[in-house]
């Protein structure tokens, strides 16, 4: 996030996309309620399903699946045709508007409610919302992300972000809700195939160095790493011979999981560490136990850049162990020897080869949570990101073309399909399913659909729906609801006994390389 939680309920105007907030994010959505309901604070929530926050909105946009970048696009349309951006902050500090300029021309109202199916009254008002706004903050997830356009989608954000003066300032900014609670602190300390830590790269020979001169190693590789997709790829060619799987729950998560599956026996050898028995875990040639976050002290750094210390609170049971300890003695039986005495050990390394991260240590995380970047132990850290200028100096504006999803309904699969998750449960179960609590809320998979699709295909609410795509086929209950939109279903993911990811498209996002989770094309039947 550019901004800090806390600045949401200083932002005048929230527009939300591509997140269904209460449930995926719940803590976080009780800032927007208090915002709306206490601050005087207008919603714009643009989704494709009436989800639980839209009953907070001043104005709602159910858009067609895989169409962000057309209603964005069309938003900064009328911004400026009807001059409501904010000039001197363009003028200053961004470049590349001229070029927008002319690749919005076509994106007029009529033009995207044909893509969108969002009326073009709606377009017109929620640039005015937005445009006019003091401070107006935008909030995504996934939803925006997981498409085979995920980061033409993030870019459009950004460009109404910076055209409207909105990063930077106090209640704005651009700020992606993280799925999952280390994810950003994974991300920050290398846990991609083209970065070191901070998102150093790779390919620079400057910082690969400076590393390998930390690490006491002569050279370090120039070239970046596989993605988890580009490795499941390579597995199921039969050209990637082992992987090692850390907290991650692939045959249930992966898209297409019949072909996850027989990437994962193309294995030679499969090592899994995690701190339940996964699905993955099962087919595994090793498993290792690791310790959960209550047993171990280290450190989370959650989506708004914040590090929080993590305290040790029981011990590991059985012959669980720290996830470092395990790696350390891996590497040091490799050949590499890794001595760290403790977790304090390892933040006093990050700090040392990760320039955002240098002016944070556990003596100051024992009284204080710091963001990043922190540029040294005097530093207070920074809670609002570009606040002068960009780290890049001037923003760029990318003009946008709108490209349709990589697969949509026709006469064989003439449904959408679209994933997400519940409140209930998390992510692919491995914590969740073990609680009794939770799953007497939302024992098992479903499919939510629109009463219009159901009277047509003669389905009642509870009935088993049998749904097929071109990767595969499941079962599960029909739930009617009135979230849920004629010619769409959604299904949560979390069930690997009728997992949503055996229909989904394995289709990337050239850039990021993220699949297209929230669009494909499925029939429908009573089972």
């Amino acid at each position: 996030m550019t901004n800090p939680i806390r600045d949401i309920e200083d932002s005048d105007v929230l527009l939300i996309t591509g997140s269904n907030t209460t449930e995926n994010h719940p803590v976080l959505s009780s800032y927007v309620k208090r915002a709306v309901t206490q601050k005087g604070a207008k919603l714009i929530l643009a989704d494709p399903r009436k989800i639980p926050i839209a009953s907070f909105a001043t104005l709602w946009m159910r858009q067609n699946l895989g169409t962000d970048v057309a209603w964005i696009n069309g938003m900064m349309h009328v911004i400026i045709k009807e001059n409501l951006y904010d000039e001197e902050y363009v003028n200053g500090r961004t470049v590349g508007l001229d070029d927008m300029k002319a690749g919005l021309e076509k994106y007029t109202p009529e033009y995207v409610e044909q893509i969108t199916g969002i009326p073009k009254d709606q377009i017109v008002e929620a640039a005015r919302l937005y445009a006019k706004a003091p401070a107006a903050s935008i909030l995504y997830a996934m939803g925006i992300t997981q498409h085979t356009t995920g980061v033409d989608n993030v870019k459009s954000l950004a460009n109404l972000a910076m055209l409207c003066g909105n990063v930077g300032v106090k209640g704005g900014g651009v700020n992606p809700l993280r799925g999952q609670n280390n994810v950003q602190g994974a991300c920050d300390l290398g846990a991609l195939p083209n970065v070191y830590t901070g998102y150093q790269k790779v390919d620079d020979s400057e910082v690969r160095n400076r590393m390998a001169e930390a690490w006491g190693v002569d050279t370090l590789p120039e070239k970046p790493g596989l993605t988890a997709t580009g490795m499941m790829e390579l597995a199921y060619k039969g050209d990637l011979k082992a992987m090692y799987v850390i907290g991650e729950n692939p045959m249930v998560s992966d898209p297409d999981l019949t072909h996850a599956e027989k990437s994962l026996a193309n294995l030679e050898f499969l090592v899994v560490q995690d701190i339940f028995l996964t699905e993955t875990a099962k087919l595994a040639h090793v498993v290792l136990p690791s310790a959960a976050f209550a047993e171990k002290d280290g450190s989370f750094t959650n989506t708004e850049r914040k590090v929080q210390r993590v305290r040790k609170a029981v011990e590991p049971p059985g012959e669980a162990r720290d996830d470092w300890k395990i790696i350390a003695d891996i590497s040091s039986r490799m050949g590499y020897p890794m001595e760290y005495e403790n977790a304090r050990a390892i933040m006093e390394e990050i700090s040392r080869v990760t320039p955002s991260y240098c002016g944070i240590n556990y003596d100051r995380l024992e009284k204080e949570d710091i963001h990043w970047p922190c540029t040294g132990t005097d530093h207070p850290g920074t809670p609002c990101l570009h606040v002068d200028q960009f780290t890049c100096g001037l923003g760029v504006f990318h003009p946008i073309e709108y490209l349709p999803p990589d697969e949509v309904p026709d006469e064989d699969f003439p449904i959408f399909l679209t994933t997400g998750r519940v409140l209930a449960q998390y992510h692919t179960g491995t914590m969740t399913m073990k609680t009794p609590d939770l799953n007497a809320l939302d024992p098992e998979c479903f499919v939510e659909i629109s009463g219009q699709d159901a009277d047509d295909y003669r389905i009642q609410d509870g009935d088993m729906i049998k749904v097929a795509s071109r990767r595969g086929e499941i079962q599960a209950k029909a739930r009617i609801s009135e979230k849920a939109f004629k010619g769409t279903v959604f299904i949560p993911f979390h069930y690997s006994d009728a997992a949503a990811n055996v229909l989904t498209n394995p289709a990337l996002d050239p850039i990021a390389k993220i699949p297209e989770y929230k669009v494909c094309a499925v029939r429908i039947e009573k089972a």
